[in-house]
């Protein structure tokens, strides 16, 4: 378990949300997986900014939450699939609701996205 520098705070349904979906990818990847997206070289594809490794990593955080179950073949070369537990395809609506609140506030939300500075964190480091 990794160290955290800044204690759980789970007092309420937002946070326990936040502790659970944190994580650029997360919702990305349960939603391509209920998509039919199971073997990781897939969600790679569909996700191609994000590192393997990054994957890798927000992937069991997923599945230790029990939102997908992994399946291991023993075949050489390995075969790995991912897939929803009935847990995680309860957050499947939400999901959708994000996106579509996104999609319907689109223009708005990019606008306000790309007016935002770029801060250089080296600058404020040596102020």
């Amino acid at each position: 378990m990794k160290n955290r520098k800044i204690p759980l705070n789970l007092n309420c349904g937002l946070d326990l949300v936040g502790e659970v979906l944190y994580g650029k990818w997360k919702m990305r990847l349960l939603w391509f997986i209920k998509q039919g997206h199971k073997r990781p070289s897939e969600l790679q594809r569909k996700i191609p900014d994000a590192s393997r490794r990054v994957l890798n990593v927000q992937l069991k955080e997923l599945e230790d939450h029990e939102l997908i179950s992994k399946v291991v073949y023993a075949v050489v070369p390995p075969k790995v699939e991912y897939n929803l537990t009935e847990f995680g395809e309860s957050l499947i609506p939400v999901i959708g609701a994000i996106g579509q609140w996104g999609d319907k506030n689109e223009e708005r939300l990019r606008s306000l996205i790309m007016a935002k500075p770029i801060v250089n964190v080296e600058v404020l480091n040596e102020g």
